[in-house]
């Protein structure tokens, strides 16, 4: 084991350096700072080389963060990257966005008193790096394949799904309804987590490596699943879930109460130089506002993070349960309250208020009662301690459900659960019909980035194995 390693004992955790709240309330940039080299070796040198690297088995895509740590803090950067790369197609987008503190770094088997390693400050940094010394290089297959594949969806997962087989060969052509490549990481996750400039490299290295965009291009409008079988030798549906969770109460159709994602979707648009009109006249601006943000997963928080930027007058989380029960990143939390944000723990909404534009919420305090039978404890109502929140702008950050794909695509014989997502065979993706297959959100449910990318990964290799079985079977069938 190299000499440079398990320097845990005698280095303290330290990220790098986070700007001050008052000052990244003003901009929509990244919050942290890049390591320093120096900083980087002595973070990744902390790492203790375990037995059994719990970062790596409970990390999504099985990275193999012990070996990348180790070759970082032995200066050998270059091959760092390279490890990082093989087990993640985009490890400079998950070392940013990757709820680290609930996959590898809370894994990490460094006693806590000692901190985790920074794995993904590290992360980031390697393919950072990678990025400005000129080591991220375009895939040039081995051999030209005829055969082609469509993916409906240029998201993680499909772009993923995208590179691995454009490097085993294939034609690939991917098809999205969006005018940018990269769906939520682009619409849906604000600038200040994670700068479109990355995707947007990502996305320039797809098409120099020979992946084919077609992008404001919608199925069922632009051609029908059928249509596009009949073009492609086999498919990826990788199209996420779009479907906003709601919830009916008392008031819900005045003005002013807007779903999260059209809500980060209007903000990232204004960020990125588009003309929003639904932004210029204020229903997506909290500029001046008392928001209040209903939800407690990421979304959420990329929600009270964005309406502070935007200059509301106060911003508040409303949560039914408590703090350790958040389903979003803790950290994620950390800086929401760093900025501003309220947290109105045990909380829940029981009715909007207001005559054609909202002006506040009615909630309800609640606590925790017995657990059901997922093990969570049930959110209940205390009688009596229903209270009014002063409120302009009121955003549902509930979550996700799947679109009815079989009748958006025209293709009513694809089989979908009783949620909406689609049926897949487990590990390979496959689908009820033949060549086509699923992967990410629409198949999981609302998920995280990392995982849609292991879909796309593991799915590749099932298309490849289908691909060389039909040619051979092709083959077969011209000979006899």
């Amino acid at each position: 084991m190299s000499k440079n390693m398990l320097k845990f004992v005698s280095l303290e955790k330290k990220m790098p350096a986070k700007r001050a709240a008052d000052n990244r309330r003003e901009d929509f940039s990244e919050i942290y700072d890049e390591y320093s080299h120096d900083k980087a070796n002595e973070q990744a040198s902390r790492c203790s080389q375990c037995g059994i690297p719990y970062c790596q088995v409970h990390c999504p895509v099985q990275n193999n963060i012990p070996d990348w740590l180790n070759m970082t803090a032995n200066g050998r950067l270059e091959e760092a990257y390279e490890m990082s790369q093989a087990t993640n197609n985009f490890p400079e987008i998950c070392g940013r966005i990757c709820p680290q503190d609930r996959l590898c770094e809370g894994s990490c088997v460094i006693e806590k008193g000692f901190e985790s390693v920074t794995i993904g400050a590290v992360e980031k940094y390697i393919t950072d790096t990678a990025w400005e010394k000129g080591w991220v290089k375009p895939t040039v297959p081995v051999t030209e394949l005829a055969q082609s594949v469509g993916i409906i969806g240029a998201g993680p997962g499909g772009l993923a799904a995208a590179d691995e087989l454009r490097k085993k060969g294939y034609q690939v052509h991917v098809y999205d309804r969006y005018d940018r490549i990269g769906g939520l990481l682009v619409y849906g996750i604000p600038a200040f987590k994670l700068e479109k400039d990355i995707v947007e490299k990502r996305a320039q290295l797809l098409r120099d490596s020979g992946v084919t965009f077609h992008m404001n291009f919608e199925i069922g409008r632009d051609a029908s699943l059928d249509e596009l079988r009949e073009k492609h030798d086999s498919i990826v549906i990788a199209t996420g879930v779009y479907k906003a969770r709601d919830i009916s109460l008392p008031g819900s159709g005045v003005g002013g109460i807007v779903p999260a994602l059209d809500y980060l979707t209007a903000s990232n648009r204004k960020g990125l130089g588009d003309d929003v009109p639904e932004f210029e006249d204020g229903t997506f601006d909290a500029q001046g506002k008392d928001v209040v943000v209903i939800g407690g997963g990421d979304t959420a928080m990329d929600c009270v993070r964005t309406a502070v930027r935007q200059g509301a007058k106060s911003v508040k989380c409303l949560y039914r349960r408590d703090r350790k029960n958040m389903p979003g990143s803790l950290r994620e939390v950390v800086n929401a309250e760093e900025e501003g944000v309220e947290f109105v723990w045990l909380s829940a909404p029981k009715a909007f208020l207001g005559d054609g534009k909202v002006r506040g919420v009615k909630a309800i305090d609640m606590h925790l009662g017995i657990a059901d039978s997922t093990g969570r404890q049930v959110p209940v109502e205390i009688s009596g301690s229903e209270h009014d929140i002063p409120c302009d702008l009121a955003i549902k950050a509930l979550g996700f459900d799947a679109e009815d794909i079989p009748a958006l695509f025209d293709e009513p014989g694809l089989e979908v659960s009783r949620w909406g997502t689609i049926v897949v065979e487990f590990g390979t993706g496959l689908t009820n019909l033949e060549g086509v297959y699923a992967i990410g959100d629409i198949v999981r449910g609302a998920s995280l980035v990392v995982w849609a990318i292991r879909d796309g990964r593991d799915t590749s290799l099932a298309i490849d194995k289908y691909l060389k079985g039909k040619s051979a079977a092709e083959a077969v069938a011209i000979a006899s």
